[in-house]
This record gives C-alpha cells, structure tokens and sequence, in this order.
C-alpha cells in the first residue's frame, strides 16, 4: 500500500459541535460471513477433531506438525537456545507480572448475620486454555500475559496454544516463555480451530474449562461462539487500538511514536489521535510521516493509518474524555500537561496510560497487569484479563437454629406467594411457624 507522507491520518473536527454520536467513525461491525466462516469451522472441530484440526492448519498456516504437542523436552529445551539476553528479559517480566496478579488473589471471606453464616472464595477452574496469537510475529510476551494470571489464580493445568509456522513448528521464543512460565501442555495450532479445539476437545488435545488470549477477529468470533460451553471473558480481545490525547507540551515524537506502536500489529486495528491544539496536531502529523518513512513494518502501520486512522480536534479536555468513553479504545495515552482532567472524566477505557513516559509498550511487556485488554468497544463493560477470569465465585451457608427461627417465617411466607408450597414446607418441617403478620418483620 503507497505511503503518502504528511496524509497519513484524516481529520474529523468535532470543534463546537455539541453531539459527537453521528460525527465520529466507527469500527466496521464484524460480518455475517465472517461469523459464518467460524463457525462452519468450529462445528467442524467439535464434530470431527483433528481431522478437521489438520485440514484447517494445512490450509491456513502452510503445514501440518508432525505433533499436535510440543514435547515437553523441546519447551524446555527452548528456554536454554534463547539468547541469554532475552531469557532474562522474559524473566523479569514474568516476575513482574506474577508479583501484580498474585495481588490480585482474592481472600476467603465470612458473613454472619442472625444465626447464618456464609464464607465464600473464588475456586480456580482445572484447566485453563490460553491463545497466543502467530503469523505476522512471535508473541512470548502474551504467553506470559495469559499463563501467569492463570497460575497466580490456582488453576491446576495451563495449556497453550500457538499457530505453527510454515514448517510446522513454534518459535523457540514462545517457547521459551512456555517454560519460563509454568504452561503444562503446548500446542501447535492456531485460529479459530485452535479455540474449538480447547472449548471442545479433540483426541490429542483435551478440553478446558476457560478459554482466553487475544487474536484476530476469527479468533475473537471463535471465542463468542463457544461461550457457554467454555468460560470466555467478556471482553472482545482483537485487533489491538490506541487512541492518545496529546497537548503541545511533550515532544510530537512521543505521540507520533506510540501511534505507531499499536498500529504496527497491523492493518485491523485502530488507531486515533485527540487534540485541542491544531498546532500539536500537525506536529504530531509531521512526526508520524518522518517515523513512517523508516520504520521495518511501515506497510502494516499504513494500512492501520488508511482503515482507521484518526487526527480528531476536540474543544479541550472534558471533550477529548466524551470522544474516549465514545469510542471505548483499548490502550488511552494521556500526554497533556493536565493529564488529570482527561482521566477524571474517563468512564471507558482498557488501560490508561498518563504522562509522557508511559508508552503503553511498558504495559505491554513489563508494568505487571495483563496486555490482554477488551477491544471494539468492549471495554464499556469488560477490562483487562485478571485472575477472576480463571476463578469462579462459590460460597457456603451454613444455619443454626436461632438462624432458622428469625428467617423461617419470611421464607415461607415468600414461598406460598410464590405457590411453592415444598420450599414453604422445608422450613415448616424444622419446626418453623408462621409469624410474619402486618408487613411486619419479626426480629
């Protein structure tokens, strides 16, 4: 795709204009046919395992492993051919994220209350299933992002599984960070077959209680489509977006740069720019097309800039926050020098970066908390992956008489308005009366 340098973004003025709703461009929705398409290919897994497991690779990923497993020596061998360098980077972040998750962890609690009692947790599921994306690049950095919660969270099995290349294979540097993280099984295959296969099970790789990892749309509609079968967080964990707010106080550099970091994952994501300031806008603009112009995946970048690529000028802050919740980005930069009066107002967002020396490549690598964020405006109501994705909440009750005595009567009282006459009855047969009379509470 031509890069035209200096155009790379359009420009939607939103100054003066009092409803944003109709003015700003929204993400294409996801298509019948490409919901169509998953789900011919989900069905087929469910229905045929690998069978269907090989004709989707072969057809997809150029090659078919001589093993749906890797063996558990060739992941633990890969951590040692890695270049010291990098192991010890995948250490410290791994370190780094097990420490912000295990923080996480919730602690049993107890309430007591006339005679009854209740303690309730969060139970780890078994087995977790975790999806890392493939193809364009080797993501270990997401193999850690979605095993390490998994084990802060007590689940007792974390199985990977990873598109293989083009000779069958995994890269050693997720493998590397399979072992570093503690993943029990790993598996060379990917898509929407790859989910299917976690939520559903096949002859060589067994199914799994909760599924998660980002991916693109076919994976995030695979995810959608197994949903009740298998535990899914709600977030739609896609294409990658960022939208940065950006004043004329920290270098153009900065913004421009991180535009550009999001948008290199490729040409279905999203990437915008907010300003007050037409000034720092251009600045921004002219800094996107000097970094463009030499950047190792600028056809990827273009194409992002080309889809869904924004420069939106805004009237200020309470503004540029209306535009954010709007559009619901998954990673918010915040380059203003008044950051607070951005992300006070900000309702919806994945992950909020402020100042200028928080690029969101620190969250996704090393800050600690999960780079595996809700996408497509799923964070009006999802956030980032955390241990409860992988924990159910469970509780106990327990009853001693003076509990039976003070809430019998309302039990049965609620039962035969409900016409259940068995639910009023097992009170009754405690030794329960009847003394809820007037409205009024018997305490």
């Amino acid at each position: 795709m031509p890069v035209v340098l200096g155009v790379v973004l359009s420009r939607v003025d939103l100054r003066g204009v009092a409803d944003i709703s109709g003015r700003l461009p929204r993400p294409e929705p996801v298509s019948e046919g490409s919901v169509a398409a998953v789900r011919e290919i989900v069905d087929a897994v469910r229905a045929e395992g690998d069978a269907a497991l090989a004709r989707y690779t072969k057809q997809f990923d150029g090659a078919i492993p001589s093993s749906w497993r890797v063996p558990p020596t060739e992941v633990a061998a890969a951590r040692e051919r890695v270049d010291p360098s990098l192991r010890s980077a995948l250490e410290e972040a791994a370190d780094s994220i097990a420490e912000f998750h295990r923080g996480q962890a919730s602690k049993e609690q107890t309430h007591n209350r006339q005679g009854i009692t209740i303690r309730s947790w969060e139970q780890p599921v078994g087995r977790a299933g975790c999806y890392v994306p493939g193809g364009r690049a080797a993501y270990p950095s997401t193999v850690l992002m979605t095993a390490l919660p998994a084990r802060a969270a007590g689940v007792d099995q974390v199985v990977l599984c990873v598109p293989p290349d083009s000779n069958g294979c995994v890269a050693d540097v997720t493998l590397a960070a399979a072992a570093i993280a503690g993943v029990d099984e790993v598996y060379a295959v990917g898509g929407a077959q790859a989910i299917a296969a976690l939520a559903f099970g096949t002859e060589s790789v067994g199914a799994v209680d909760v599924v998660v990892g980002p991916g693109n749309v076919y994976v995030a509609i695979a995810k959608q489509l197994v949903a009740g079968s298998v535990g899914v967080p709600a977030a739609f964990a896609g294409p990658s977006e960022v939208v940065v707010v950006a004043d004329g106080s920290v270098p153009a550099e900065f913004a421009a740069i991180d535009l550009i970091v999001q948008a290199e994952h490729g040409p279905d994501g999203l990437a915008w720019l907010i300003a007050w300031d037409p000034g720092a806008a251009d600045a921004i603009e002219a800094a996107i097309a000097d970094l463009l112009a030499v950047a190792a995946r600028r056809d990827d970048i273009a194409a992002t800039f080309d889809r869904s690529g924004h420069i939106v000028l805004v009237d200020g802050p309470e503004a540029a926050a209306e535009v954010v919740n709007f559009i619901a980005p998954e990673h918010l930069q915040v380059m203003t020098n008044a950051p607070e009066a951005v992300i006070s107002q900000v309702r919806n967002a994945g992950a909020i970066f402020r100042g200028p020396l928080a690029p969101a490549s620190i969250g996704d690598y090393v800050a600690g908390p999960s780079h595996v964020l809700p996408t497509n405006s799923t964070a009006r109501f999802a956030g980032a992956l955390s241990v409860r994705d992988f924990t159910k909440p469970m509780h106990e009750i327990s009853v001693d008489s003076e509990g039976l005595a003070a809430v019998g009567p309302y039990v049965a009282a609620i039962a035969d308005a409900e016409g259940l006459e068995a639910h009023a009855q097992s009170v009754r047969l405690r030794g329960i009366g009847d003394k809820v009379q007037k409205g009024t509470r018997n305490e």
